[in-house]
């Protein structure tokens, strides 16, 4: 059994992408106790699965190395993945939650030496490349995955393949009984940083997402792009791996729109701008983009990338939101509607659309475990009613990594607070 030792001096961290290891790290670097809580088999989330931020066009790796060397050097810190916050009663100094842990099978004696991986036959579609590749019954999530733990997938327990991966560990480190566990641990304070997740491609019908393969989303094009993704960097279209050197980003798809999301999701803009200088990075001056927008958002220091990257002759901006996406004999995709600058209608085949989907809460309104106000959004609102309970990140609104950071800080704050009071009234 997992053990975990928790007081209402404590203070619960439900996620753990970067709003959820920033809140848990600047609490528990002022010496508070903090249980952080994961419901992916490893820290990160989102971050981990970018290729590049914007507008510096770095790489995530520096900063998640040390986020990941902050949380091994912290005492004050109890991560849990593989966890899910199932129940939560009391109020502000006085909570307890349930935290329902689903088994990895494997224990703390892996190396990461991937042995069980090659003795493991099955395949299922990856979910941290968006289903763009395959990955083993038994595997490391990605290749700076914290904790460094593999995992088996519980499709193969009581087959013929997890006994393979049990016989091939000479560290002994899988573990066939493992089991589902529940927690009941008290807290004092609670930040719900469970982040976001894309919009349902699948939902905007006429943009063809689920009828054409080369319709894909802006999070499987950051994948593409990333020389450790499931094509090794290389642009290319999924049906039929030709290099998409003609391509066309379609702004707020879903967002800002009374069928779909009706708020901005903010990063989308700079997204596709960034995504663009991949295309130019892959084909230099054979690449072709088409961005078409309603509004570009690239306010403040972001205005210099935009102006950057619009100055380039291969990137074509059309003020416009397109009607509809079809496909030729060929598999090209066909991109249609007017543009309202000059107002000339177009039909603009490509090798491959980008669908910039917007932002959504990864928890429903329905799902949590205890009552928070909520926006008409979905996102929790800041509210005296909540007690306790702070959003940090894209919990609270859709935000870039940068202002993810910001408020996860602002959320360890508050929680501090409570569980300051909570001391001096035991004093």
């Amino acid at each position: 059994m997992t053990a975990v030792v928790a007081t209402n001096e404590t203070i619960l961290v439900v996620g753990g992408g970067i709003s959820g290891m920033t809140a848990a790290l600047e609490a528990a670097e002022t010496g508070k106790q903090v249980v952080l809580v994961e419901q992916r088999s490893y820290l990160g989330g989102r971050v981990t699965q970018l290729y590049k931020y914007f507008p510096k066009l770095c790489f995530p790796t520096c900063g998640l190395e040390i986020n990941q060397r902050r949380t091994k050097q912290n005492p004050n810190l109890t991560i849990l993945t593989l966890a899910e916050v199932t129940g939560l009663t009391g109020s502000a100094g006085a909570y307890t939650a349930t935290i329902t842990l689903a088994p990895r099978y494997v224990n703390e004696r892996c190396t990461a030496c991937g042995d069980c991986a090659t003795a493991v036959e099955a395949e299922f579609a990856d979910e941290y490349n968006y289903g763009l590749s395959k990955r083993k019954g038994a595997y490391l999530p990605h290749r700076m995955a914290h904790p460094a733990r593999y995992v088996l997938d519980p499709a193969i327990i009581g087959t013929a393949d997890a006994e393979k991966a049990k016989a091939a560990c000479k560290y002994d480190a899988i573990d066939l009984e493992m089991r589902e566990e529940t927690l009941e641990l008290r807290c004092g304070a609670v930040i719900w940083a469970t982040g976001w997740q894309p919009y349902d491609a699948a939902k905007i019908q006429p943009y063809g997402y689920d009828r054409f393969p080369n319709v894909i989303t802006s999070v499987e094009f950051e994948r593409l792009a990333d020389v450790n993704g499931p094509t090794g960097g290389k642009i290319v279209r999924p049906s039929d791996g030709k290099e998409a050197k003609k391509i066309a980003f379609i702004q707020c798809a879903g967002s800002r729109d009374r069928n779909h999301l009706l708020h901005c999701s903010r990063i989308c803009c700079m997204a596709s701008l960034k995504q663009a200088t991949y295309v130019l990075d892959a084909f230099a001056e054979q690449a072709e983009v088409n961005v078409y927008y309603i509004d570009l958002r690239s306010i403040d220091r972001f205005e210099d990338f935009y102006n950057k990257v619009r100055a380039n002759q291969n990137i074509k901006f059309i003020k416009s939101k397109p009607s509809s996406v079809v496909a030729d004999k060929d598999g090209n995709p066909i991109v249609h509607g007017v543009d309202t600058e000059g107002y000339n209608r177009y039909a603009e085949p490509h090798d491959l659309v980008v669908l910039a989907v917007g932002m959504e809460p990864a928890v429903k309104k329905d799902a949590f475990p205890i009552s928070v106000q909520i926006n008409r959004e979905g996102f929790i609102e800041a509210a005296p009613e909540n007690g306790g309970i702070f959003a940090a990140g894209c919990a609270a609104d859709a935000l870039d990594v940068n202002r993810s950071a910001q408020h996860a800080t602002g959320a360890a704050l508050r929680a501090i607070q409570v569980i300051n009071r909570v001391a001096r009234a035991e004093v």
